[in-house]
């Protein structure tokens, strides 16, 4: 899928170096040309003679190369590519970029280039999480630098969290997106994610307890496959998806208007888990405890049924609408029965009760229900969840 391709690949200095051998093998694969520098700390990782050989190509190493220089070396190469990865992105090379900095010739390329660029990021997770890096890191966003990763899971350094960096084949499918040639290249997903919020009073709502990390994934994983996809969330506690057009919303109608307004699309992923009820006036002022401790009456009106509606359009229907169901009983008889009365054409099943750990945590067990009947995916990461779901959404779609 990346026939006549050029990648410009800049492999920075982490343990994660290892993995850009890979990844060069899996991009030649795919009929690309891969480029490789090296900075000098990702040569205490992996060797110019490691990487030259998988690459079939010299590796540029030296900003201050006389030969390569007499022709302006580092501009040629910052021009000649179709994209510019860089994996592993370290801390240190992530500040570079945001700041402008030109020091060596990796730093010099990304700040000469007119080449999209994107970034796999690896670092320990308390340099992840660090102000510093969060500030880079949205920087690089505002410049229109495109992220894939980090993931989550266990470091060299003993520690657990975000900050390891995405497997080559996940990179590899990053960059298909970023070049228009993935397998939903063209196509528009809608996918909406996290809880909504339903005001009780100024300092009270109803709520649930969804963190909003299933919907995070899917729209990541679909935007990796070459979609454009518009995320619609909630108030979630998941980071927002990379590479989206995100519309943060509070409440169940303004996610319905947030959805009506993002049509026409393709796909419909339903991931929130909408609220069923509101407040049928929510009142202005804090609601006192009574006399004689009497709990209050709260009016409640059912919310809209999104899911319902957009399945329902007799003109603009996307072509596929998923939902999602999560249940604590009966789940494939609940599901199929959603499925038929919601009008969609899938719906993702899981069980919520407090003892699986699914509802906020980083697992999921699905079932998927289509036409065909009920399909039980086993554990596994939601984030192999959305993979695997983003794959079968691309098969469909054709």
């Amino acid at each position: 899928m990346l026939n006549g391709r050029r990648i410009l690949l800049i492999i920075g200095g982490g343990i994660a170096a290892y993995k850009a051998l890979d990844l060069i093998r899996r991009l030649r694969e795919r009929g690309a040309a891969v480029t490789p520098v090296l900075t000098r700390a990702g040569q205490e990782f992996v060797t110019p003679l490691s990487v030259s050989a998988l690459a079939g190509e010299r590796v540029y190493t030296d900003l201050f190369d006389l030969t390569d220089e007499a022709d302006m070396g580092h501009i040629q190469l910052s021009r000649v590519a179709d994209l510019v990865v860089v994996a592993p992105a370290t801390a240190d090379l992530m500040a570079k970029m945001a700041q402008g900095h030109a020091d060596d010739l990796a730093s010099t390329l990304l700040l000469a280039t007119d080449t999209p660029v994107l970034v796999a990021p690896a670092m320990n997770v308390r340099m992840w999480d660090h102000a510093a890096t969060a500030r880079n890191r949205a920087q690089l966003a505002a410049d229109g630098v495109a992220f894939v990763g980090p993931n989550e899971g266990d470091m060299a350094c003993g520690e657990y969290g975000p900050g390891r960096m995405a497997e080559p084949m996940e990179i590899v499918e990053a960059v298909g997106a970023q070049l228009g040639t993935g397998p939903l290249a063209g196509r528009h997903v809608i996918v909406t994610s996290g809880p909504t919020h339903e005001p009780i009073d100024p300092v009270r709502y109803l709520a649930n307890r969804s963190s909003g990390a299933q919907g995070t994934a899917l729209a990541q994983a679909l935007v990796r496959l070459g979609a454009r996809v518009t995320f619609v969330t909630g108030p979630a506690r998941a980071a927002r998806p990379v590479g989206c057009t995100v519309v943060e919303v509070e409440t169940a109608i303004q996610m319905q208007d947030a959805v009506t307004a993002a049509l026409p699309a393709d796909a419909a992923i339903f991931a929130a888990a909408v609220a069923d009820w509101r407040m049928q006036a929510e009142t202005g002022s804090k609601i006192k405890k009574q006399a004689g401790g009497a709990p209050p009456s709260l009016d409640l009106t059912e919310n809209p049924d999104i899911l319902k509606g957009i399945a329902g359009l007799e003109s603009g229907r996307p072509q596929l609408v998923v939902g999602f169901a999560a249940e604590t009983d009966d789940v494939v008889a609940h599901a199929t029965a959603k499925r038929a009365r919601k009008g969609c054409d899938w719906i993702v099943a899981n069980d919520v009760r407090p003892e699986t750990g699914i509802m906020g945590g980083t697992d999921n067990a699905v079932t998927l229900i289509t036409e065909d009947g009920a399909e039980d995916w086993p554990l596994m990461s939601k984030r192999d969840v959305a993979r695997r779901l983003a794959d079968r959404i691309a098969k469909a779609l054709g």
